[in-house]
């Protein structure tokens, strides 16, 4: 466990959320990070949705399945929910209401019933190639969902209707490997989709017309290696809109010298995007790999993500700054989190574990 004191932040750094918000919500900073429970988990956790109260949540899963997990009991035993499911690694999961959407490396969308796991609704070739990550947007009437066919389709929760297709990336990378595209996230305003790809390429467009509005290059999170194995890694793996809609967060790995290994820096890069400004690069000079997910905490005053290499990390970040406020190994490799609404806690997924982890101010 971290514990690092923290000045109350100068009012005229933060962002308009925080400016606008109670002092004592700027000032109390996050500086203690603390598992409180655990539970296991039958496969490699990969995504994540969860009811608003946090109380229950659902886990796409590395053995193809969709689980449930109580975590307001003692025992937080996953149950499998449905059944004739995906044929691969279950990579994202939404929550629409009483209905679950999930996508897959098998290509498909499959709406489901949450509480009683039946079937509502397949779609067998939603992507030519693997699926890769969905995100819902605030009102939960639209789906988007990112393949590495590079594609990124906008979907009626309702119906299922494929509404838009996008195809704005590039199939290969300058090096002429395939490509892939890794993230994608709403704005919470639910004005602005966001979509990040395996070169380091972040689009963000207005989902009213599809036109994109602001083009973001973040290159250190992409290593190509010409003469030992000639192939790349990293990418952008995490997305993440302030509360005001107004900054992104982007999430990754820095430079590799082994490109058969996640040895990067845990590495963020956060924009003002509307004007192209990138205000912050932090680099984890304490915890290396990828950095799965991130979000920001309520009033936009600090920035929580999660990750890893082949053990796991939680850590929190003062937004006035880039500095840590706190970080500490999480039990396994974290694929994906949610924050409490209060930001009090987050609920995080990985290697067959999950994690209830406490964020609070010593």
């Amino acid at each position: 466990m971290v514990v690092i004191n923290q000045e109350t932040t100068p009012p005229e750094t933060l962002s308009p959320a925080a400016q606008n918000a109670p002092a004592s919500a700027v000032s109390s900073l996050p500086n203690v990070i603390k598992v409180q429970k655990k539970f296991s988990l039958p496969g490699i956790g990969l995504c994540l949705a969860s009811r608003a109260d946090n109380s229950l949540i659902y886990s796409g899963l590395s053995d193809f399945s969709i689980v449930r997990v109580d975590v307001a009991s003692e025992k937080m035993e996953p149950a499998v929910i449905g059944s004739n499911g995906h044929s691969s690694y279950v990579m994202g999961l939404v929550r629409c209401g009483n209905m679950l959407v999930s996508g897959s490396y098998d290509c498909s969308l499959i709406w489901w019933n949450s509480e009683t796991g039946e079937t509502i609704r397949r779609v067998g070739d939603a992507h030519a190639r693997w699926i890769r990550m969905l995100a819902v947007n605030p009102d939960q009437t639209r789906i988007v969902s990112v393949g590495d066919d590079m594609k990124t389709k906008l979907w009626d929760t309702a119906t299922g209707e494929c509404l838009a297709t996008w195809g704005d990336y590039e199939l290969k990378t300058p090096h002429g490997f395939p490509s892939m595209l890794y993230a994608t996230t709403f704005s919470p305003d639910g004005k602005w989709l966001a979509t990040g790809d395996r070169t380091g390429r972040v689009l963000v467009r207005d989902v009213s017309n599809g036109q994109i509005a602001a083009t973001l290059e973040t290159p250190v999170m992409y290593t190509w290696d010409p003469t030992a194995r000639r192939h790349s890694i990293g990418g952008i793996r995490s997305l993440a809109f302030s509360n005001d809609s107004t900054q992104l967060a982007v999430g990754g790995m820095g430079k590799v010298g082994n490109i058969d290994h996640l040895e990067g820096v845990a590495r963020i890069e956060v924009f003002n995007w509307q004007t192209k400004e990138r205000r912050l690069e932090i680099e984890d000079n304490k915890h290396k790999g990828l950095v799965e997910s991130l979000q920001f905490g309520p009033v936009d005053a600090w920035l929580a993500s999660a990750g890893g290499d082949n053990s796991g990390f939680v850590s929190v970040w003062n937004m006035a700054d880039g500095k840590v406020l706190a970080q500490d190994r999480a039990p396994m490799h974290v694929h994906d989190f949610e924050l409490s609404t209060d930001g009090q806690s987050l609920i995080a997924v990985g290697h067959q574990q999950g994690a209830v982890i406490d964020l609070f101010q010593a």
